[in-house]
């Protein structure tokens, strides 16, 4: 008898036997009986994964195959579970002619329940766990029992943490071990030859994860990116080349095709060496290549170095937007994307903001979200709420100058409790058409609804921004 390990609550053995064949090799229908079946040599295979950021991945697995002349049967095992049946493509990369004559994605693998159920109204043999032999047919079962009608004509319930295993004494037809593709194909001639699958991908992802190391004047930087890949597919991609693709792609709404469930547990794993990714655009997107090839265990999280810039010029920057946050002054940090170890396209990402402390040990000092940065432009980061700068806001006068007329006055003093000086960005917005009138400090338009003051706050003297809006007209 072989023996296929399952699990249910408590383990139990499914043992199928007499015939010698197990439920993989099963063929899934007489009409496939007797068509021969391709030798698979996977000792050739070459790997190729494209992840992007929208929980997808595009594989494209090379393998050499024994084709047979005539009509035969394709199997391509290994694939992922979560695999688009009707994203797959087979490419002979031979001289050989074939004609793909029909393709189905099988995944109904073979669990213990799977056997159970299609041993529904078949004789099995039941060994309970005192090594008592119960032998009849399976009539039903659940999480917790079996029930069974013994050759007598009794009718047992047992419960299944009373079983030891279950004996099937003829193979079920259909099941498999592994996610398969299986191709009915026409050769023109038999000999071995190279064929291309690619295929979509579910439950495989990325994301960009930073760490920015502050100097303790806000002036300089370092920071490192890493890319988190996640993989829930149901397969282990083995030696294999990695792109990781940058930006949001569009895809069609489709009715949902059905897939098998899978367990979600995650054994995380950041694996060692900074060989950083090589970047390049390609269409709408950018590409991050991975010059050496990696292993993607299934239910696996791993890091790989996506980016590393040493003292990048910084400029610390205090912004007071009342319509954002009324009560307190927000310390942000920007710098450029461009020179040194930058200037490379930034994927959008969770930036972890640490600083040194007297002692040069670490704190971690705020958490914010990077945009997708193109080259050139600027990265603007949140530190969190400024604890010795504070802003007080208020209206002091509003007039109806005409019918469609509005104005207002409003004053915000700004209060500095550090040891330095520092600039405060005042941030104001108004809508419609609108004029200032008058102010104490210059301004500027940033646009249609916004402008901004750049106030310098000397330590512990109190500074007021005021200015008269007109709106309307």
């Amino acid at each position: 008898m072989r023996v296929i390990q399952g699990a249910f609550g408590l383990a139990f053995l499914a043992l199928v036997g007499v015939l010698g064949v197990a439920p993989a090799l099963a063929q899934s229908s007489a009409k496939s009986a007797d068509v021969p079946l391709s030798t698979e040599a996977g000792k050739q295979r070459d790997l190729s994964l494209s992840i992007y950021n929208d929980n997808l991945a595009l594989v494209r697995d090379r393998r050499q195959f024994t084709i047979k002349s005539g009509t035969s049967e394709l199997r391509f095992t290994d694939v992922a579970a979560t695999t688009e049946p009707t994203s797959v493509r087979l490419r002979p990369l031979g001289k050989r002619s074939i004609d793909i004559l029909s393709q189905d994605f099988r995944y109904d693998l073979a669990t213990a329940d799977r056997l159970l159920e299609r041993y529904l109204n078949r004789d099995v043999e039941i060994v309970s766990t005192n090594d008592q032999i119960k032998r009849g047919t399976l009539l039903s079962y659940d999480p917790t029992s079996l029930v069974l009608r013994e050759t007598p004509g009794t009718v047992l319930v047992m419960n299944r943490a009373e079983i030891r295993h279950v004996a099937l004494r003829e193979p079920a037809e259909g099941l498999i071990t592994r996610p398969s593709l299986v191709w009915r194909i026409r050769s023109n001639g038999a000999g071995e030859e190279p064929l291309e699958v690619s295929y979509l991908a579910n439950a495989i992802s990325w994301r960009a994860d930073y760490v920015a190391t502050l100097e303790s004047n806000l002036k300089g930087l370092d920071l490192q990116g890493w890319a988190s890949i996640e993989n829930h597919s149901g397969t282990t991609f083995d030696n294999t080349k990695l792109d990781l693709v940058a930006g949001t792609i569009h895809r069609a709404t489709q009715p949902g095709v059905p897939m098998p469930m899978m367990d979600r547990g995650v054994a995380a794993q950041a694996k060692g060496g900074f060989e950083q990714f090589q970047e390049r655009s390609f269409s709408e997107y950018h590409v991050y290549e991975l010059p050496q090839r990696v292993t993607l265990a299934n239910d696996e999280v791993k890091q790989l170095g996506l980016l590393e810039a040493k003292s990048v010029r910084s400029t610390p920057r205090y912004v007071y937007d009342a319509q954002r946050d009324a009560q307190h002054v927000i310390s942000t940090v920007q710098f450029a994307n461009s020179g040194g170890d930058l200037g490379v396209p930034i994927p959008q990402g969770i930036v972890r903001l640490y600083q040194k402390d007297k002692d040069g040990s670490l704190r971690l000092v705020g958490e914010d979200q990077v945009a997708h940065t193109a080259v050139r432009d600027t990265v603007r980061l949140t530190i969190g709420t400024a604890f010795d700068v504070t802003a007080e806001r208020r209206q002091t006068d509003q007039q109806q100058v005409t019918p469609r007329v509005m104005e207002s006055s409003v004053e915000i003093k700004l209060t500095n409790q550090k040891s330095e000086s520092i600039d405060v960005a005042v941030v104001e917005h108004s809508w419609g058409d609108w004029t200032i009138t008058d102010s104490s400090q210059k301004w500027r338009k940033v646009d249609a609804n916004t402008f901004e003051f750049l106030v310098r706050c000397p330590p512990g003297k109190p500074v007021t921004v005021t200015y008269r809006i007109q709106t309307g007209g």
